[in-house]
């Protein structure tokens, strides 16, 4: 029998990372979930959820370093995304960013529901007592940080492109470090917050919106540092860089999503 692949298309290997990140991922929620309620299990729930969380997290991460690692040698070394496959790859994410729309447009829908209809006596918004944000100063600095770091990303996009290697690694490294830059600041922020999460329904949707957008943030930062170092072991071509294109992509998304943050939450509903 022929072995001759005669079809462009990847028939990929049975793979248990789908599995172990579903695994990790039910596991560190069922963690948070005991860790928000520490009075189920007889008052132990705080505990076993920490002790939950954590074998969660490394799941993940598990499924991160060995399913990228999977993908990158599939794409770089064996050669299997042609493309037709590469742009099956392009829909795949258009539908996943189209998810994660949806995702923060949960978020949007809770805090204005609560903003233009206030359950809350008086009815005003904020509410009594909640002392916000001044929109100009940290949350501005992180803003121009952000939408900076969005430039960066494309220009090293771009150096990609002309087969610029040097300032493909150069850019990218700006766009890494300005991530987390933003996620230092984002953190020094919710460190020196007026109010706590649980203090009423401006907190719980603040914290929920721009805590989920930091979530985020440090993703897409990995995205781009497993990026940087593909880059530096030349692994992208000028016509062949999908694994970059969607780090790109997703950075965008997730620059977008702060300007609608910081335009509602920060300026308009403080």
């Amino acid at each position: 029998m022929s072995v001759e692949v005669k079809h462009d298309y990847h028939m990929v290997d049975p793979s248990p990372w789908p599995a172990l990140g579903a695994l990790g991922g039910f596991t560190a929620a069922f963690g948070l979930v005991l860790f928000m309620h520490p009075e189920m299990l007889g008052g132990i729930g705080e505990i076993f959820g920490i002790a939950t969380i954590f074998p969660g997290i490394l799941l993940i991460a598990a499924t991160m370093v060995f399913w990228w690692r999977d993908v990158i040698r599939e794409a770089t070394f064996q050669g299997h995304h042609t493309p037709v496959v590469q742009l099956g790859l392009r829909y795949g994410m258009f539908l996943f960013i189209a998810s994660e729309v949806m995702f923060f447009a949960a978020f949007f829908w809770a805090f204005f529901d609560s903003s233009l209809f206030p359950r809350v006596d008086p009815a005003v918004w904020p509410p009594e007592g909640v002392e916000t944000f001044n929109p100009w100063g940290l949350p501005l600095i992180n803003t121009v940080i952000l939408v900076t770091s969005s430039f960066t990303v494309t220009l090293s996009h771009r150096a990609l492109e002309r087969g610029d290697q040097k300032w493909n690694v150069n850019w990218l490294i700006v766009t890494v470090i300005l991530g987390v830059l933003f996620t230092g600041l984002q953190a020094f922020e919710y460190y020196h917050a007026p109010f706590n999460f649980a203090d009423g329904i401006y907190p719980s949707t603040f914290f929920m919106a721009t805590g989920f957008h930091g979530f985020h943030v440090i993703v897409g930062t990995i995205f781009l540092t497993v990026c940087l170092f593909r880059a530096i072991k030349g692994h992208f071509k000028p016509a062949h860089h999908f694994g970059f294109e969607a780090a790109a992509w997703y950075w965008h998304f997730v620059d977008v999503v702060w300007i609608f943050l910081f335009s509602c939450v920060y300026i308009w509903g403080g």
